[in-house]
This record gives C-alpha cells, structure tokens and sequence, in this order.
C-alpha cells in the first residue's frame, strides 16, 4: 500500500514545478482559511484593487502617467463610495423600514384576496388549501423580513468595525495601485525560482477572472439599474430595495433569478393583487432576465472559459458555504483558476510520459 502511495506521488508530483504550484495554491488557501477573519480589510481591498486596476491600465495605455491614472481611479472610487453610503444605502435601508411596517397590512390584504377564491372557483380551490397556503406565505415572509432586516446599518453588531473598514480599506486600496510594482516585487523575491509553470497558470487564469470579474460587475450594475428604472415606471413599490437583489442574484447562475420571482411576485400581489399591473410587472421581469441571459452575458462575458453548469453550481455551493456572499462572487473565478490549474497540471503529467516513452524506446 504505501509503495503505491509512493508510486502515484512520483508519478504525479516528481516535477519541482508542479510541487512549488501546489504548494503556492495551498498557502493561498491556509492563509484565507486560518487569517481571513483578521485579514478581511486587506483581502476586501486586494480585491478592489484588482478590479479598479483594470482601469488604470486603460488610462496608461493612453499615455496618461501611472501616477494620475492612479489618482484619477481614485477618486473615482471614493466618488462611488460616497454614494452608495449617502445615496443608496440610506434609500433601501427606508424601504426595508418600509417593508417590516407594511407587512402585516399586506398580510391581511392577502388573505381577504386569497379567502375570496374558493368562492369563485368553488371545484378547483378549497377554504383548507388557502389556509394552508397563506400559513406558509406568513411564515417566509417573517423569515424575509428578519433578513432584510440584517442588512440595515442598525443590524450590525459592531458600527465600530464598519468605520474602521471605511477609513482603513480605502486607503489600502490607494496603497495597493499605486504601489502595485513594489509589492509584486517583493513577494516575489519571497517565492522559489521555478516559477515558470505558476507564472503560465497565473497568466492564463488571470486573464480569465479579470474578464470575468469586471464583466460580472458591469452586469450586476446593468441589470440592476435598468430594473429599478423599469420597477419605478410600472410604480412597484420597494424598487430600489427589489431591484438591488436582483442584480445580486446574477452572482448565482440557473438559480438566483428564480428565487427573486418570489419576492417581486409577492410585492405585486400584495400592491395590487391579481390586475394588469401585477401582470405588467412580472412580463417585465421576464425580459429583463431574457434580455441578460442571452444578451447581456454573452456580450460581457464571451471570453471567459466556458464551465459545465455542474462545476459552476457545484463551485458556487462550496465556495459560498465557505465565504459567505464574498464566496458567491468569485466562486466562477476560483472554479476557472481550478480549471487552469488541472490543465497545467496534466499538460506536464504528459509531457512527462512522453518523454519517458520516447527514453524507452530509444
């Protein structure tokens, strides 16, 4: 048993470069894994930095210094900030208030609209089944609500923390683009030397979560945007709050816009219960889910690497049990750098053979 242990070992991991890729991956993931809840501020503003260096790179290859392309996405960033926390934030937060106070009301208006069909279609509906259904319509609505309520400033455990990441996770991020060389340069000096196989790796999944990334965020800001404009003209209520999740829910591919046909159906009743609004509001919907999975994400998203649906749900599940929302966005990319690692890995596993092969035959 353990010279056959020792067999596959050799035979998959007798190449230094494939030993010092596993073992970059493994410290990666014992990093996030062991130091992630005191490094949060750090990883929150590496990430930003990766995605915002993206623009600084199209401002340097216009010619424009390093230096203002770094202070003009700065601002830029800082801009953003300010109003999703004076803006945004403060609007939904109403809305949730809104919500949690209405909710009984919208309750009660449900279950005379609901109690009035076994009336009407006396052969297809009984008075039991919409007890039952107005039960569990109860229930999942006081569970949304204790949710919604999370988000909320007020919610939070600690406001202590939260000033601590808006002061310190700004400043790191400036720190992270404009001192980007540096810091690559001096943990590298920190890696062995046979980089080349990591370096093919890296530069391939790069590519590749870059693309996927920044395309993602663009269509969460699309989608979002364009349902809070279209929620807004049909007089919805709760538009902003409604149409923030459904921009969230493209994060979760085959299953995010699915469950946000519940809550959007529930408001549109409760406004308006069974009427043409409520028909115009979930068309609506439709279309705007249609036109961003057959427009939208093949535009944005036509050079990432194509995955199986399996692995993306499978990624998704794992890395979103693990990290939470944080998991959820970049379970694709994670999946993807996966996806690069393993054909690196049975790229020079074959390679390997091959040479063996060709020494035995000579």
């Amino acid at each position: 048993m353990i010279r056959q242990v020792q067999e596959w070992f050799n035979r998959y991991f007798s190449n230094p470069q494939l030993v010092t890729l596993w073992l970059i991956l493994l410290g990666g993931f014992l990093i996030v894994i062991l130091l992630g809840g005191m490094l949060q501020p750090v990883f929150l503003a590496l990430i930003i930095a990766y995605l915002l260096d993206g623009f600084v790179t199209m401002l340097t290859n216009i010619r424009i210094p390093r230096f203002i392309a770094v202070s003009i996405t700065f601002v830029l960033f800082l801009f953003g900030l300010f109003l999703l926390l004076f803006g945004i934030f403060p609007l939904m937060s109403k809305q949730i208030g809104q919500l949690l106070q209405d909710l009984p009301a919208y309750i009660s208006n449900a279950q005379k609209q609901l109690l009035l069909l076994p009336e009407r279609y006396p052969e297809y509906v009984s008075e039991s089944q919409i007890r039952q259904i107005l039960d569990v319509i109860r229930t999942e609505l006081t569970r949304m609500g204790q949710n919604l309520l999370a988000f909320t400033f007020a919610s939070l455990r600690n406001i202590i923390t939260l000033i601590i990441y808006l002061v310190l996770v700004p400043f790191l991020v400036l720190f992270f683009l404009k001192d980007k060389h540096i810091i690559l340069s001096w943990t590298a000096r920190l890696l062995p030397r046979n980089l080349e196989l990591s370096t093919e790796v890296w530069r391939e999944a790069n590519q590749q979560v870059a693309n996927f990334v920044r395309g993602k965020i663009l269509e969460i800001l699309i989608v979002w945007v364009v349902t809070f404009i279209t929620f807004l003209m049909l007089d919805l209520n709760y538009a902003m709050l409604l149409s923030f999740f459904v921009g969230i829910s493209v994060l979760v591919p085959y299953i995010g816009a699915t469950v946000m046909t519940i809550p959007i159906a529930l408001v549109a009743f409760f406004q308006w219960g069974v009427s043409n609004e409520f028909i115009y509001v979930m068309i609506a919907y439709g279309l705007i889910q249609l036109v961003d999975g057959n427009i939208l994400v093949p535009l944005l998203l036509s050079e990432v690497v194509n995955l199986h649906p399996v692995a993306i749900i499978v990624a998704v599940l794992v890395f979103g049990g693990l990290w939470g929302v944080w998991g959820l966005f970049l379970a694709i990319p994670l999946a993807t750098l996966i996806h690069s690692v393993m054909k690196a890995w049975w790229k020079v596993h074959h390679a390997v053979q091959d040479e063996e092969k060709g020494t035995e035959e000579s």
